[in-house]
């Protein structure tokens, strides 16, 4: 087994809230090592890109509300993020209400704001603020163990790197299923395995439009269906609009979906055409992200139970463990806003803030 270098602090993934609390960490004087699983850092944060590698579509979470999400608010000042309205302008659809579709005035969505660049944005720029050997990716923790006044990590690989405390910042549940650790209080287990995975049995479509067409017929590019398979249609063209893009979320369940992914594609542009007009029938790129087929994201506990949005959990998911050294920082162990990226931030600053404090 290679031992690696030793640091103050360990941050297990490379989210929002890993890079969150990796940040503060390094602004607090810490030394710190960020290991991530996957191949690229960001965990629910992808994109869809252009060849020059801008962002077209977000494929994970994709909204925020500054006006009352201050840990979003705080992170835009400090990252120098823009914010732009979700747009809204215009008629929605509803299909499958009876009849073919029709148009028709939706509610407006107040506050909904989009970043320029997406979520990726603020993965980049965090990502941009650490110094540049702190993050290793392609290294899949599966054991924490405590010993000798410190925490050791061991990686799929057989890396072994100790640290004097330990953030895991990856969803709740699969760390539970894939990281062993001995000594966790039953409490606290308790309460990782109700904690659903946000986005974890979703599927995201985001169809690329050379143009935003379905603007110029006075649509909104808002739809709402009972017939499918997307359950709900969103503009999601970049604030640069480059290209017109919408997206919407797979309303059909993760087992049927895996059985079939091609049919599913063919339903999406039956849909598309059905309610926008041949011309949304042949998109530039239609990518479909099912988060249910992320090992690293969705738990076989998340696919077993109903789908639901997490709420704020105990506060054991913000203590600290094993004396006081293992902490949780993810978006579902958040005080505000858990699920979203206002509760990434929140987690990952909250938790940094703690663990300094005992260095």
């Amino acid at each position: 087994m290679a031992r690696d270098r030793d640091s103050d602090v360990l941050v297990i993934g490379a989210g929002i809230a890993g890079l969150t609390a990796a940040l503060c960490l390094q602004e607090g004087g810490a030394r710190v090592v960020v290991l991530e699983g996957g191949a690229e850092i960001g965990g629910r944060v992808q994109a869809v890109r252009g060849d020059d590698g801008a962002v077209l579509g977000d494929l994970g979470p994709t909204w925020v509300w500054p006006r009352w999400q201050p840990a979003v608010a705080r992170w835009m000042g400090r990252l120098a993020l823009a914010p732009f309205a979700q747009h809204d302008a215009g008629d929605g659809i509803l299909d499958g209400f009876g009849g073919p579709p029709r148009r028709q005035h939706l509610i407006g969505q107040d506050g909904i704001s989009r970043l320029v660049g997406g979520p990726s944005a603020i993965v980049d720029a965090l990502a941009a603020k650490l110094r540049p050997e702190t993050i290793q990716t392609g290294a899949t923790v599966v054991r924490v163990e405590a010993g000798n006044g410190a925490l050791r990590v061991t990686t799929a690989a057989g890396q072994s790197l100790g640290a004097r405390q330990v953030i895991l910042a990856t969803p709740l549940r699969g760390t539970l299923e894939k990281v062993e650790i001995m000594g966790l209080p039953v409490a606290l287990e308790s309460a990782m395995r109700a904690a659903p995975t946000w986005m974890a049995q979703q599927a995201k479509a985001v169809a690329i439009y050379p143009r935003a067409f379905w603007r110029e017929t006075g649509l909104s590019g808002r739809m709402a269906s009972r017939s499918g398979p997307l359950a709900e249609l969103h503009d999601h063209t970049p604030a640069s609009a480059e290209v017109g893009a919408l997206f919407g979320f797979v309303g059909i369940g993760a087992t049927e979906r895996a059985a079939d992914p091609e049919g599913v594609r063919g339903a999406i542009l039956d849909q598309l055409v059905r309610c926008f007009g041949p011309e949304a029938g042949a998109p530039s790129e239609l990518v479909i992200k099912d988060w249910a087929q992320e090992p690293l994201i969705c738990s076989t506990l998340d696919l077993a139970t109903p789908p639901e949005h997490p709420g704020i959990g105990p506060e054991t998911l913000r203590a600290g463990h094993l004396g006081g050294r293992l902490w949780f920082a993810v978006s579902e162990s958040a005080d505000q806003s858990p699920g979203l990226i206002d509760g990434a931030f929140s987690a990952g600053e909250m938790t940094a803030q703690r663990v300094l404090t005992t260095l």
